[in-house]
C-alpha cells in the first residue's frame, strides 16, 4: 500500500503545475486508480477492501466515497452518530446531503423517528419524499407548522411518494386541521377510488363507511347511483365514491347523472358532487378528449375549497375553452405559492385584459410589463408580446474571470464532478457532484464561478452540463454558452434542405438531449434528437437508405434524420410548428387529436392545455429555445408567438 501511495504522490508533483490550465490533475491520477476499483468493491460488498480504499485515498478529492459507501450499506441500523460525523467533516458536501436525507427517509420506514431526529440539520435539499420523512420527523417531534406547510400533500389524490402517504396518515391526529379541512380530504380521497384511506379520514370525522360497501359499489358504480339513498352524510359519502367511479369508466353517463343526484343535496354535497365528476372529467382527457361539461361542473363547484391539483386543473379546463372568468376564478382559489407562478400570472394577465374595464386592463398590463422584466423564460416571452415588445437583446456574452477559473480549480464541488467525468464513473456520481457544485455556486450568487464551470465543461464538450451551469446564473450571463450550438453546420444544412427552420430544430434538440450524443431515453429514442428505432426505419425507408441501428450514434445521420422527420410531422399537422413540436414529443396522431373541433384556438391556450405535463412542458421549452437560436442564429428581433400560429379545427389540413 505504501508503494502505491508514493508512485502516487510521484504522479501528483508531476502534473500538478498543469492542473490550473485543466489539463492533468492530481486528483484524477488517484481516482483513476482507485474510485472503480473501491465501487466494484462496494457493489460486492467486500467492506474490508473498502476500509483500505478508504485509508490510501483519504486525500483525494473522491476519497469520501468508500466511507461513504460503507455507511450507505444497511444505513437505517447505523448509528446518527456516523451520519452526522461524515457530515461534518465533509459540510456541505453532495454525499453528505444525500446520506443524511436518505438516512431519515430509512428511520421514518421504520417509524424510528428519534433516531432521524439528530440528522435533520444535514437535509438541506430533500426530493419530495424526503421532504415528507423530514416532515414526519418534525411532526412527531411536536413541530406543528408542518400541518401548515404540507397542506398540499394532505390534500393531494395523485400518485405520491409513500412517505407522504405516511405523512397524510400523520397528519389526521393533527387537531389543527378543521373539519372543513377533512371533509375536503374524504371527498377528494372517495373521488379517487382511494379506499383504505378515505375510511380513516372519514373515522377522523366520527363517520363509519363500510369496506365492503364501497367495494361493492366499486363493481357496478353506475347501477348503485340510479338508486342511491341520500339521508345521510354516509349516503352522501357513498354517492361521491360512486360518482368517482362511473366518470373514470363512462364520464358522459356520470355527467348525465348529476342533475337528478344534486336535488335534495345539502349545498356543500352538491359542490362535491359536481367537484368529482369536473376533475375526474378534466384529468382524462387523454381518454375522453375535451368537453365543455366538464368546465361547467368546475364552475358549479366553485364555492368549496380548491386544492392545489384541482385548482389547475380546473384553470387549463377554463384556458381551453377560453373561459376567461372560469380562469380568474380558478386561479383566485389556488394557494398564494401557487398563484404566484409565472404560468399562472400570465394567464391572470390574459383573461384580466378580455375584461371591459379600464381597471382590469391596467392590471393585465402591470402584470405583463413584472413578467417581461424578469426573465426570459416562456411566459416572459409571452408577456413581452402582448406588450409589443420583440425579444431582440444583445445576448451576453460574458466570460470568466482568470481568478473565476482558479476558483473553479480551487471548488471541491466541481474538482469531484471533474475527477468523475474524466475517469468515466457512473452518470449517476457525475450529475450528482455537479448538479450539487452549480447548486452550491448559486447560493452563494457566484456567477463568475458558474461561467467559469460552463466555459470548461463546453471546451470539453460536456454541453448538458454546460447547460445546466450557465442556465443558472443571476446577472451575468453566456448565451453561448447556455445555447450551445455544436454541429452546426450539420444543423443548419440539413434543416434548410428539409424546409425546417434551423432555430427551431436547434430548439427540439436542446429539449430531447442537450447535446449527448449517446443520450438513451427509458423507451428507446436514441441520439441527439431522439429518435425512436421504428421512427428512423420510417425515415430510412422514405429516404431510399437501408436501415442501420448503429448509424443513429453518428451527430450527422441522427440529424439528418430528425429533421427529415420534424419536417415529416410539419407537413402531416397543417405545417404548425406548435402542433408539430408536440407531435414529435407524444406522437402526431395525439397532436392532431388535441387540435379544436370547431373553431380555431389560440398556441398558448392549445399548448397550456395539453393533457400530458411532460409534452406540454415540451412544447413551452422548445419554442423558447427557438427563440434564443433565432437571435443566436442572426435571425433578427424574436417574437415567440410568431413561432405560435393559430391552431386550426381538425377538419382544416
Amino acid at each position: 500500500m505504501l508503494k502505491q501511495q508514493l508512485h502516487q504522490y510521484k504522479k501528483t508533483i508531476t502534473c500538478l503545475s498543469s492542473f490550473l490550465l485543466f489539463g492533468c490533475s492530481p486528483f484524477t491520477q488517484a481516482a483513476e486508480e482507485q474510485f472503480n476499483d473501491a465501487l466494484r468493491a462496494a457493489n460486492s460488498g467486500n467492506t474490508a477492501l473498502l476500509d483500505e480504499y478508504q485509508v490510501a485515498m483519504q486525500n483525494d478529492a473522491l476519497g469520501y466515497y468508500p466511507e461513504y459507501w460503507k455507511l450507505n450499506n444497511n444505513l437505517a441500523f447505523q448509528s446518527a452518530s456516523a451520519i452526522t460525523s461524515f457530515a461534518q467533516r465533509y459540510p456541505q458536501s453532495a454525499m453528505a446531503e444525500k446520506l443524511a436525507a436518505d438516512y431519515v427517509e430509512e428511520k421514518v420506514k421504520i417509524a424510528d423517528f428519534s433516531g432521524a431526529q439528530s440528522v435533520l440539520a444535514y437535509v438541506t435539499n430533500p426530493d419530495q419524499a424526503e421532504s415528507c420523512a423530514v416532515a414526519q420527523v418534525r411532526a412527531k417531534s411536536g413541530d406543528s407548522l408542518v400541518y401548515a406547510e404540507f397542506k398540499d400533500v394532505w390534500l393531494a389524490t395523485n400518485s405520491q411518494p409513500e412517505s407522504c402517504n405516511g405523512l397524510g396518515r400523520l397528519m389526521l391526529s393533527s387537531p389543527l386541521l378543521t373539519t372543513q379541512d377533512r371533509q375536503q380530504r374524504l371527498y377528494a380521497q372517495l373521488r379517487a377510488g382511494q379506499s383504505g384511506q378515505a375510511l380513516a379520514t372519514a373515522q377522523s370525522l366520527g363517520i363509519t363507511l363500510s369496506l365492503a360497501q364501497l367495494n361493492q359499489i366499486q363493481a357496478n358504480p353506475v347501477s348503485y347511483l340510479w338508486s342511491a339513498p341520500k339521508n345521510n352524510v354516509q349516503d352522501y359519502a357513498y354517492i361521491v365514491f360512486a360518482l368517482g367511479r362511473a366518470a373514470d369508466t363512462d364520464l358522459n353517463t356520470a355527467l348525465q347523472s348529476i342533475p337528478r343526484l344534486v336535488q335534495d343535496a345539502p349545498v356543500d354535497v352538491q359542490k362535491y358532487m359536481y367537484r368529482t365528476v369536473a376533475y375526474i372529467g378534466g384529468t382524462t382527457v387523454m381518454k375522453n378528449n375535451f368537453n365543455r361539461e366538464v368546465l361547467n361542473n368546475f364552475d358549479a363547484s366553485y364555492g368549496i375549497p380548491f386544492s392545489a391539483e384541482e385548482a389547475e386543473v380546473y384553470a387549463r379546463q377554463a384556458i381551453r375553452f377560453g373561459a376567461w372568468e372560469s380562469i380568474i376564478r380558478a386561479i383566485d382559489s389556488m394557494s398564494v405559492t401557487q398563484k404566484q407562478e409565472d404560468r399562472w400570472q400570465y394567464w391572470l394577465a390574459r383573461a384580466s385584459e378580455q375584461r371591459s374595464d379600464r381597471q382590469s386592463k391596467q392590471a393585465a398590463q402591470d402584470i405583463f410589463k413584472r413578467l417581461a422584466m424578469s426573465g426570459d423564460d416562456y411566459h416572459n416571452l409571452l408577456a413581452r408580446d402582448h406588450l409589443g415588445q420583440r425579444y431582440n437583446a444583445a445576448l451576453d456574452r460574458e466570460q470568466p474571470s482568470e481568478r473565476d477559473l482558479q476558483k473553479l480549480a480551487q471548488d471541491i464541488h466541481f474538482r469531484r464532478a471533474f475527477a468523475l467525468r474524466d475517469i468515466n464513473a457512473p452518470a449517476a456520481y457525475t450529475n450528482r457532484e455537479w448538479n450539487w457544485a452549480v447548486r452550491q455556486a448559486y447560493l452563494k450568487h457566484d456567477d463568475g464561478l458558474l461561467l467559469a464551470a460552463a466555459k470548461r465543461a463546453t471546451d470539453l464538450g460536456w454541453y448538458d452540463r454546460a447547460i445546466y451551469a450557465a442556465d443558472r446564473t443571476m446577472t451575468k450571463h453566456n448565451y453561448a454558452y447556455r445555447y450551445a450550438m455544436p454541429h452546426q453546420g450539420t444543423v443548419v444544412n440539413h434543416s434548410r434542405n428539409v424546409g425546417v427552420d434551423p432555430a427551431w430544430a436547434y430548439g427540439l434538440m436542446r429539449q430531447e438531449s442537450r447535446f449527448v450524443t449517446a443520450a438513451r431515453s427509458h423507451v428507446g429514442a436514441g441520439g441527439l434528437m431522439q429518435i425512436m428505432p421504428d421512427t428512423a426505419k420510417q425515415v430510412a425507408k422514405q429516404m431510399g437508405e437501408t436501415y442501420n441501428p448503429a448509424a443513429l450514434s453518428d451527430p450527422n445521420t441522427n440529424i439528418r434524420y430528425g429533421t427529415y422527420y420534424l419536417s415529416m410531422i410539419q407537413g402531416q399537422l397543417s405545417s404548425n410548428p406548435v402542433l408539430a413540436t408536440a407531435g414529435y414529443n407524444a406522437g402526431p396522431n395525439r397532436a392532431k387529436r388535441w387540435q379544436p373541433d370547431y373553431q380555431v384556438l389560440s398556441a398558448d391556450q392549445y399548448t397550456e392545455s395539453i393533457p400530458l405535463s411532460e409534452t406540454r412542458d415540451y412544447v413551452k421549452n422548445v419554442m423558447t429555445n427557438a427563440a434564443h437560436y433565432g437571435i443566436l442564429l442572426g435571425q433578427g428581433p424574436q417574437a415567440i408567438e410568431s413561432r405560435m400560429p393559430t391552431i386550426p379545427t381538425r377538419n382544416i389540413q
